[in-house]
């Protein structure tokens, strides 16, 4: 995704104008912010869990590389094939030769925000993989040409009645008189659409929540199991996942789980959480022939013992923007970038540079909501409040602006 976080003050102003956009957006804090508190009121040690999770993200920050060599040595017992990825180009070419290696002509993806971050579709396609998106609402924005404007939920800046007029554009094989006025019936007819993907990838292409340094496994937490069958039904499974996503133990990856699926859709727990170790083996009923896990660094290596190294601790609940006011204004477009709201306010100049970003610090009211719902308890005002001052002592805003 070519960035335009430059060009935020335009981009804030046509989302503002758009009634379309701002119907969809008025969903937001119904939809997120009541089932997130009440689902905190079910569960007394909601806050002791909060503070395990900031404890055991700090700690795994802190002896990163003894985890992630931990990892990859249990990984590869296990029959994985693990790579090493300093930056978006080199993971985009590690997996297209897998994918050549394999013979592949269909790939199905997971909902991963790291391969939109390396621009991974973009770069499959052109060297002619029929890449298909098989997250409902990443279908969606795929069908569209956009890019996901929420990390847990991608279309959630359109209205069901875009929907049909997508599918009724792109679906060569929708009877005209069929129904598609229901969520239900949307859902249908996607379902109907991506069995077949499903039944004839060669390879299938997930992110991965978390990854488990005792058992090298990878986890994926998903309300609509295309996941499983992502990487299940393909012959190879390959992971994209960020250096920052490995925890110690299942314990830890159990008490992050207990606080992820509250934190972003009100559940006490997803409808799926898969744990992968390797592919099939020769006893299993199904599974992938062959499991490979791509560990990307792209810029975040350079965070760690930072006054940013905090960004880190994310485990991609959604929360801060779905309680944020300015992303109940603008959406996440707005922002530029893949990673919007304010997590993407503090990530996205800690990846691209204060220079490429320097207005999303300021596109927050410093309320402190953000803070105060993050599951892992990131400071993400004092965070941006950093990133102002850097970008005002290395000259990186307007005249108008110092001279005020």
């Amino acid at each position: 995704m070519e960035p335009s976080t430059r060009n935020f003050p335009g981009n804030a102003a046509r989302a503002l104008a758009d009634h379309q956009l701002q119907r969809a957006l008025a969903k937001v804090p119904v939809g997120f912010v009541q089932k997130r508190a009440d689902a905190r009121e079910r569960l007394p040690e909601f806050e002791d869990l909060r503070n395990a999770g900031r404890d055991i993200k700090n700690h795994t920050l802190q002896h990163l590389d003894l985890y992630l060599t931990e990892y990859e040595k249990r990984a590869t017992a296990a029959g994985a094939h693990v790579y090493w990825a300093e930056t978006a180009s080199d993971a985009c070419s590690i997996i297209l030769e897998i994918c050549r290696q394999a013979g592949a002509r269909v790939v199905t993806k997971g909902k991963s925000m790291i391969s939109e971050e390396i621009g991974l579709n973009a770069h499959l396609a052109a060297s002619g993989l029929d890449v298909v998106e098989t997250d409902l609402g990443e279908y969606i924005i795929q069908l569209r040409g956009e890019t996901p404007s929420h990390i847990i939920a991608p279309a959630v800046h359109l209205n069901k009645e875009q929907v049909e007029a997508d599918f009724r554009r792109v679906h060569a094989d929708l009877a005209e008189g069929r129904s598609l006025t229901e969520p239900s019936e949307l859902v249908a007819e996607a379902r109907q659409v991506l069995r077949q993907k499903f039944l004839t990838a060669d390879v299938g292409i997930t992110g991965a929540n978390f990854l488990i340094a005792e058992t090298g496994s990878s986890v994926i937490v998903t309300n609509e199991g295309n996941g499983d069958l992502t990487q299940s039904l393909a012959k190879v499974h390959v992971v994209i996942a960020s250096i920052d996503k490995v925890v110690p133990t299942l314990e830890d990856a159990s008490t992050l789980i207990r606080l992820l699926a509250r934190s972003a859709t009100g559940q006490e727990i997803s409808t799926y959480t898969t744990f992968s170790t390797g592919a099939r083996r020769p006893d299993d009923p199904d599974g992938p022939e062959a499991y490979h896990v791509v560990i990307l660094d792209n810029g975040r290596s350079e965070l760690l013992g930072s006054a940013f190294q905090e960004v880190l601790r994310c485990i991609r609940c959604g929360a801060c923007m779905n309680h944020c006011p300015v992303y109940h204004a603008i959406g996440g477009h707005a922002y530029g970038w893949v990673y919007p709201g304010p997590i993407g306010s503090v990530l996205t100049p800690s990846l691209l540079g204060i220079r490429q970003s320097s207005h999303l610090p300021n596109a927050s009211t410093l309320c402190g909501r953000c803070e105060a719902v993050c599951p892992v308890k990131i400071p993400l005002p004092k965070l941006m409040r950093q990133w102002r001052e850097e970008a005002f002592e290395s000259g990186n805003t307007t005249a108008g602006f110092r001279f005020g």
